[in-house]
């Protein structure tokens, strides 16, 4: 079973992509459109801040799954994460009623960063700290037999 979740969690960045790219060659309101427009694009554009921070955060997972989040390879994730971001940005351009602009694009940098900031000052500083040990007992839990 354990080798089962690892294989799910080394595959979950991948499907997100995937799930990223068939979202975003969509209109806009192809999924849900609220009634209040103002809220409307509050929540959509607020999801560039976590979007690609949860792509950092599946990587993450996928490397603690397989033992090896180090600070290179957690380093490399993050660029990835931040690269797909400007990649999925670049694709709305060309999308039909979907917009792309450069604020999105560091909205993307920045829920990256955020999370990426969370795990350098965590797991690679801290091993004091309650979110280091929860990631440590998860790492140890997968490499039991």
């Amino acid at each position: 079973m354990k080798k089962l979740f690892t294989y799910v969690l080394t595959a979950a960045p991948f499907i997100y992509m995937i799930l990223i790219w068939i979202m975003s060659s969509n209109p806009d309101d192809a999924v849900i459109r609220f009634p209040d427009d103002g809220m409307d694009r509050f929540i959509k554009e607020s999801l560039h801040l976590v979007e690609f921070g949860i792509l950092y955060g599946l990587f993450v997972l996928a490397l603690l799954a397989h033992g090896r989040l180090r600070f290179t390879l957690n380093f490399t994730v993050a660029l990835i994460s931040i690269f797909y971001g400007f990649v999925d940005e670049i694709h709305q351009s060309f999308v039909p009623y979907r917009s792309s602009t450069m604020i999105d694009a560091a909205k993307d940098l920045i829920g990256v960063t955020v999370l990426f900031w969370i795990v350098n000052r965590t797991y690679f500083r801290n091993p004091d700290h309650t979110v280091t040990k929860m990631m440590k007992r998860f790492e140890a839990y997968l490499k039991k037999d």
